[in-house]
């Protein structure tokens, strides 16, 4: 429907400069429009009711006071002008006004028709890439910074959000065309590494030069004790300093000490990706000491950097370009050190710098929790401030809430810890894993056990993502495995089920064992025809399916796809129950039935972008 929305957009603006061009115009209203009238907007906006069309153009009303004309007058101006062009009655029906000016469009069914048509045969369901859509050739990169865990700790339910959201703008940023560099910024380097090695080196000396020598659970308790020591004891706190500069002086000791750290941490960080199916290239703070002290230097050459207390800032701006109140952004710290905030200005310098110096991106997107956002908002200041950051270069936080437990509160254990994900995910699955083997046990059916262990598995961390992706990722939101498990209601399992259930309505209609879109096994029908209102209802859904993909690449918003295709789902239901499908005459029957396969192949395309893998059979 979005290309449909552009060709109509496109008429209406013709038909408005041709119906008002400016050369006609007094000098007044030429002056207000500029040359051409290309400041004339239609307005266009999908119907707010279906009795009022697909569309409706609201542009007549706010020309009235500067053409000094009723909107309802200047409505039929644009109409007629509408009416004289082959492209426009080629896709709409005779416009209707209504009210006092609102022009109301109606595509037409044969063109309707044809869209559906297309998109069975398109395996990308009528999504352009981005090259495709602009004609400019291969697209910039997009880098998406996500997930993030730090060395030495286990993933706990904090990174859940995270992992889960990043993956999905990525899969759809990906789909669109981009080239996305999906980056791993791992805590990997600082003070809390001299802290550990030292306390190792007196606790446990052989996990310095062995490796696995200790598990990762094992590692978290002795990162606890050494902040514990290095809070309470001011000896060990400057032995903890000390080997902090020994490993950044490249101590081979120290170094390889480190590297064990980090290896380990990667292998169980790795099981976790690779169970959630999660891609990401790990590039930790690490990466950018090299390029620390250019920071400091490029700021000091802008006139930026302020010393203040003996330590190198830059004092943030009001958007007025005032002073701000919040507090400056330290770059280097009074002992000569280097923080958090370097590296990640480092991290927008490198990632924006043309190639080989840099990732050469355009667009770089942050996914982090709201507590960050006022860090971020001040590197991404200093960042502009600074010229890091090209005309057409966009830099976004991607903010989302906290994970909360059923009582509001932020979820922990009920020893008040923080909940581990690799527990957590293990939970949804064998949850997911008795629910099943129960529905099983009432429904007389006997299945083989890798078929329980596939299902329990795909459907329980699928539950466990659909329940995070569903909700606005701005809010906090409450985490309850009964809810995300039901088979009813905005669920994955709801979703998967539809999806197996659809597709089997499509194979027993004769379609091929490949209900995927553009698929050889399933032949169209030489014309699809549709006569009752449910399937004109679906048609019009399915073909909104573009649409939601750039909402979703513009607006970070993966709660918008998730609504789209549970709302998709409810529509497919009113149309089955509501018209035979299977026992249906011809030609009604194929194209129905080709309605259901496109339904089909809409969710599974859909929840793939969400990073959830669809079944055969529940």
């Amino acid at each position: 429907m979005l290309r449909l929305a552009q060709a109509l957009d496109s008429q209406l603006r013709a038909a408005m400069q041709r119906a008002f061009p400016v050369e006609a115009m007094g000098e007044e209203i030429s002056q207000m429009f500029g040359a051409g009238g290309l400041r004339l907007d239609p307005q266009l906006a999908p119907a707010t009711k279906p009795e009022f069309g697909d569309f409706q153009a609201n542009g007549a009303l706010s020309l009235a006071k500067p053409l000094r004309q009723a909107p309802r007058a200047i409505a039929m101006a644009i109409v007629e002008q509408l009416a004289a062009d082959p492209a426009f009655t080629a896709l709409c029906l005779e416009p209707q006004i209504a009210g006092p000016g609102f022009i109301n469009l109606t595509l037409r069914p044969e063109r309707l028709a044809a869209e559906v048509a297309g998109r069975l045969r398109d395996p990308r369901l009528g999504v352009p890439t981005v090259a495709e859509q602009s004609g400019n050739g291969a697209p910039a990169p997009v880098v998406v910074d996500f997930s993030s865990p730090n060395i030495a700790k286990e993933m706990h339910v904090g990174h859940l959000r995270s992992t889960i959201i990043g993956d999905a703008l990525a899969r759809v940023l990906e789909f669109r065309g981009h080239p996305v560099l999906r980056l791993n910024h791992v805590g990997d380097w600082g003070t809390q590494f001299g802290m550990l090695i030292t306390h190792l080196k007196q606790e446990a000396p052989e996990a310095l030069i062995t490796a696995d020598a200790v598990d990762l659970g094992d590692l978290v308790a002795f990162y606890r004790q050494a902040k514990a020591r290095f809070d309470s004891d001011e000896a060990f706190q400057t032995t903890s300093r000390e080997e902090v500069v020994k490993l950044q002086s490249g101590d081979p000791i120290s170094r390889r000490a480190w590297q064990l750290l980090c290896d380990q941490s990667r292998r169980e960080f790795q099981r976790l990706y690779d169970a959630l199916d999660i891609r990401l290239d790990e590039r930790g703070e690490s990466f950018y000491n090299p390029y620390l002290e250019a920071v400091v230097a490029d700021l000091a050459a802008t006139g930026l950097l302020v010393s203040d207390g003996g330590a190198q800032c830059v004092f943030l701006e009001a958007e007025d370009g005032s002073a701000s109140k919040a507090p400056p952004v330290i770059v280097r710290k009074s002992d000569g050190g280097f923080n958090y905030a370097t590296t990640d200005l480092a991290a927008i310098r490198y990632r924006f710098a043309a190639p080989p110096a840099g990732d050469g991106a355009r667009r770089v997107i942050y996914v982090t929790d709201a507590g960050q956002a006022s860090h971020f908002a001040g590197v991404f200041q200093v960042a502009r401030r600074a010229g890091w950051i090209p005309e057409d270069g966009r830099l976004e936080h991607v903010p989302f809430g906290l994970v909360q437990g059923e009582d509001g509160k932020k979820l922990k254990t009920r020893a008040g810890d923080t909940v581990r994900l690799k527990e957590l995910l293990e939970e949804a699955v064998e949850r997911c894993e008795a629910d099943l083997r129960r529905r099983l046990a009432e429904e007389e059916r006997q299945e083989e056990e890798d078929f329980i262990t596939e299902v329990a598995t795909t459907v329980g961390l699928a539950a466990v993502k659909y329940a995070d992706l569903s909700t606005n990722r701005i809010t906090n939101y409450q985490f309850s495995f009964d809810r995300m498990l039901a088979l009813s209601g905005n669920t994955a399992p709801y979703l998967l089920y539809a999806v197996v259930r659809i597709a089997g309505i499509a194979r027993k209609g004769g379609a091929g064992p490949d209900t995927a879109a553009g698929a050889a096994d399933s032949p169209l029908p030489e014309m699809l025809s549709f006569s009752e209102p449910q399937e004109w209802a679906l048609v019009r859904e399915l073909l909104k399916f573009d649409g939601v993909i750039a909402e979703v690449e513009e607006e970070l918003l993966p709660n918008r796809l998730c609504s789209y295709l549970f709302e998709l789902s409810q529509m497919f239901n009113r149309f089955y129950d509501q018209v035979p499908v299977l026992k249906a005459e011809e030609p009604a029957r194929s194209s129905r039935l080709a309605l259901c396969r496109l339904t089909a192949a809409t969710l599974k395309l859909g929840l793939g972008l969400l990073g959830i893998p669809t079944l055969e059979r529940m």
